[in-house]
Order: C-alpha cells, then structure tokens, then sequence
C-alpha cells in the first residue's frame, strides 16, 4: 500500500472515530437528561421509617442514573400539608408526593382502596393484589382522573389499634369517643357510635394531652414511641382492623410522568418497589422491640373485644354495600380487591396462619 493511499485511508477512519465521537456525546447527554424533581412527603421527619422510605426511593434513582435524576424529598407541611399533597401534584405544584391514598377518601371513597380499607387485604395480599392481580392498573386509571399515577412505595404492614385514655370493653364503651382516625375507618367506626377526628400525624399528641380526644391511632409500637403517645394516653388496643396492610403510594404528575424517558419511568417503578420492601423490612425489626420498650415502661396492651371487633366488621360490610351502590368506580375496584381476599385467605388459613400459630405455641412454651 503506497503512502497516500494509507493516509487516505487511515484519514477516513479518523474523521468517521471523530464523527462517532461527536455524536456519541449529545446521545448519551439526550439518553440521560438533568431531570429534578420536588417530592412532598406525606410524614414528618422525625419518622425515619415511613418518611425514610421516600429518601431511600429518592437515593435509588439518584444512583441508577448518576445523579442526572435528582428528586429531593421534603417533609410533610415544608411545600404542602399532607391533605393537600395530591392536589399539589395534580396542579404542577410539586412533581409528586409520598402519601396514603386513604387521606384523600372525602374527594371519592375509591381512594380508600389504594392504601387499604378495614378488614381488608394484609401485607402480602395486597403486593399480590397490586402487582399481579391487576391492582396497580385499576387504581391508576381512576388517578388518571386527578392527573395522576401512582405506584407502591411501602407498607406498614397490621398497625396497632390505637392509644385510649380510659379502657374500652364493650361497644358501648365507644359511644360518644372522640377518636383520631385516618381514611375510610372514620366512616366505618362512626356506625358504632365513635365521633371520627382527622387530624395529621403531628398534631395528634397535643390533642390526646389537651383532651381534645379521646383516643387515637397512628402506625405501630416505634413510630408511636416516638411521637410519646404512651405519656398522655396507657392502653394500646389491638388489631388495628382498619389497616391490615398499608400501602404507601408514589404519586407522580401525569403530565411530568409522561415526560420522562422510558428507563428513567423504569428506574422510578424499581425505586418505588424498593422502597415498598425497606419498609416493611423496617417495621418489622424496629416494631417488637418498640413494644417491649413501651410494656417495660408502662403502656397497657389490650385486645379489642370479639362483640368490638364483630360490631365494626358488619359495619364495614353495611358501608361498602352502600358506597357500591352508588359508587361504580369504588364497585369495581373494591369488587376486585375483595375477590383477591377471598381467595388469599382460602391458602393462607392452610399455611401462614397454622405455621405461624403452632410457631406462637413454642414460644410461649419457652422453646423459641
């Protein structure tokens, strides 16, 4: 090969590397855009666990796309208050928020459904519900309606069932009871005589300390150890029948969402699914050890009453026969979601409940 036919050759394959060069560059910046991003979470800070399931979200995303999306976390009330989040985000105000769908049930009962309504699904049938049973679609063509689109980002798992100032035995004990609850339990539990208070998170203390209520329920044994229930109110009841798993949703803008480029969409359904799993991996190493803390120190645990307990699952019933019949989104949703509770506790009778109860026995008998 003579010398000006290399050059001409060698100099073809320079400019095309330089060509490559050039272009790689503006594909790569166009593949992974500078995107941030404002979330509101619905929780305070001082919640590391529920409010840190936004942060460990936030985090994820953050290093799967180096940095390029950025989504910086702000605590209930810095932006918004926690009730007005979802309009936050169907307005453009804030890009999303980090709620319970349940908080904005008095806009359509449906909303209940997507955290989670009494006697409803547990934790792990309402991940199978939500991601196999076609939960996550049915709910998100109703948030479409609000200009939104949500995706599971944790759960509390069965919370407690609330802190009283006096005991409560008997369904006449309830009458009357000023009682904070959040979601579709206030409409259910006002059938058995409860006068239902919707108070944020963070104002719950003062109003047990004050009298202004009677009682009130939040999460579990260490979100309520840390916001001292237990020092202005000493029984702690058992189930919380109103939350039996509780889903914590990711609400995006529908407009922002659509905006994004398709693995940054993926890499916000992944994150939002580890958050859902830290979460729940949380609670349940943080709980039992907040539970003995609050005994030793005093807190009187007790079980709600079978006549308790009974009196309110039929008042459920009553309610959801009602908003069915006039609700055709809630129907078809709820009929869904109850088809699936169904069918979970047909299985998990023969298999989580008589594991775990023959592994209760043990320990109670000292062998665990």
């Amino acid at each position: 090969m003579d010398r000006r036919s290399f050059i001409k050759k060698t100099g073809a394959v320079g400019a095309g590397a330089a060509a490559a060069t050039a272009l790689a560059a503006p594909a790569i910046a166009q593949s992974t855009p500078k995107v941030t991003w404002r979330l509101t979470s619905g929780f305070p800070k001082a919640l590391d666990t529920i409010y840190g399931a936004a942060e460990v979200f936030a985090d994820a995303v953050r290093e799967a796309t180096d940095g390029n999306f950025d989504i910086q976390v702000f605590a209930a009330g810095e932006i918004v208050g926690t009730l007005e989040a979802l309009d936050a985000v169907s307005d453009g105000t804030v890009e999303m928020t980090h709620n319970c769908s349940y908080y904005f049930w008095g806009k359509d009962p449906t909303f209940g459904i997507g955290t989670g309504i009494p006697f409803g699904l547990n934790a792990r049938m309402t991940n199978g519900w939500m991601y196999e049973g076609g939960g996550i679609d049915m709910l998100n063509k109703f948030y479409e309606g609000y200009n939104a689109i949500a995706f599971p980002a944790g759960n509390t798992g069965a919370q407690m069932g609330g802190w009283f100032r006096k005991e409560i035995n008997t369904v006449e004990d309830l009458q009357g009871l000023k009682f904070r609850i959040g979601g579709m339990g206030g409409k259910i539990i006002e059938k058995v005589g409860v006068v239902p208070q919707g108070i944020p998170g963070g104002d719950i203390y003062p109003a047990l300390e004050k009298g202004a209520i009677d009682g009130a329920e939040f999460v579990g044994p260490y979100d309520d150890q840390k916001l001292g229930f237990n020092k202005v109110a000493p029984y702690y009841y058992y189930p919380g029948w109103w939350e039996g798993g509780v889903a914590v949703h990711n609400f995006i803008n529908l407009e922002k969402w659509n905006e994004l480029p398709k693995h940054y969409q993926a890499t916000v359904k992944n994150a939002s699914a580890l958050a859902n799993t830290v979460m729940m991996a949380r609670y349940d190493t943080l709980n039992p050890k907040a539970l003995k803390e609050l005994a030793a120190s005093g807190t009187q645990l007790r079980p709600y009453s079978q006549p308790i307990l009974e009196a309110c699952f039929d008042a459920a019933t009553e309610t959801y026969a009602e908003l069915s019949a006039e609700n055709a989104t809630f129907k078809e949703i709820f009929d869904s979601y109850m088809a699936y509770r169904r069918e979970g506790y047909l299985w998990f009778q023969l298999t989580e409940y008589n594991f775990d109860t023959f592994q209760m026995l043990q320990q109670r008998a000292g062998k665990l």
